[in-house]
């Protein structure tokens, strides 16, 4: 469990770092695939180019919701603003939401107009051009994936899974194409409907996982665990009485009892208490808060 704690200068410098990285490839994406979709007659690329488009005001929304949650605590919000970076993930999903919710209804009114010999056979442009954004979109995600794990960001998290979401739909684009090429025009609007129902999935996947952190829940078992293991490694603990945890945004909260000899001075209960406090702050970076309460040993 003991990692390196990331100091607040070093997770701005990661998620600037990776957002700007996010914000210029989505442009130039969003872009190249408008571009390819309108020249080789494709709905499908169009509509992959709005999810990609998308993606820049979404990165947007992270960077200020990761600034906000990672200021220090204040008067007013004495235990930190890390919810605020919940909030900024609750706000992307809302936005894929209503993107693929568009690009759905769109799909929808061509598969059932029923006029599919009046709907244009996609060039190989857009062919290539989803290609293209298979290998881009997948690359930035595990790029983004991997320093929202280094950093514990959830918003940043988000903005990953945004990216594989665009990956599935850019995947969905690639066979409706195949498939109107090879003499199925309707396959581009059911390309369409597909990479709507991915989108909405990854808006919904977003949405529970940010408000399942902004209402306090406990920790799992695994992890209950070990701080229990981790409190008992000291000799002069003889038991847990009580033991709380709570997630607050991606920090953990920590409530727990301790059973000690009655006997023993004050100060050196006080002295245990705090090294029961430091052994656990040292070994779970992720833990944020310690209330440690020291009990006289039922017997």
């Amino acid at each position: 469990m003991e990692e390196n704690r990331i100091t607040n200068d070093e997770f701005q410098k990661v998620a600037n770092r990776v957002s700007m990285v996010s914000i210029v490839g989505n442009i130039v994406l969003a872009l190249g695939k408008l571009l390819a979709g309108i020249i080789a007659h494709s709905n499908a690329m169009i509509s992959d180019a709005v999810h990609s488009a998308s993606d820049v005001f979404s990165t947007i929304v992270v960077i200020i919701g990761i600034r906000l949650a990672s200021k220090e605590s204040d008067k007013n919000h004495p235990y930190g603003h890390e919810r605020l970076e919940c909030v900024a993930a609750v706000v992307l999903a809302m936005v894929l939401f209503i993107t693929g919710l568009g690009i759905g209804m769109e799909a929808l009114k061509n598969i059932l107009s029923g006029n599919y010999n009046e709907l244009q056979i996609p060039g190989m442009l857009a062919l290539i051009a989803a290609i293209v954004s298979i290998v881009s979109k997948e690359a930035m995600f595990w790029y983004t994936k991997i320093n929202a794990r280094r950093i514990d960001s959830s918003a940043l998290m988000a903005d990953a899974w945004h990216h594989r979401s665009d990956a599935f739909s850019s995947v969905g684009a690639l066979i409706g194409i195949a498939g109107a090429r090879l003499g199925f025009p309707i396959m581009d609007s059911i390309a369409s409907l597909v990479i709507f129902v991915f989108i909405i999935k990854a808006a919904y996947d977003i949405f529970r996982d940010a408000v399942d952190k902004m209402v306090d829940h406990s920790c799992d078992d695994e992890t209950e665990k070990q701080i229990s293991d981790c409190v008992m490694e000291n000799e002069a603990v003889e038991g847990i009485d009580l033991l709380q945890t709570r997630i607050f945004g991606n920090k953990i909260y920590v409530d727990i009892e301790i059973a000690l000899d009655g006997s023993l001075p004050l100060q050196k209960a006080h002295d245990i208490a705090e090294e029961v406090h430091h052994d656990i702050e040292r070994k779970f970076p992720k833990i944020k808060h310690i209330m440690v309460h020291v009990n006289p040993m039922k017997i």
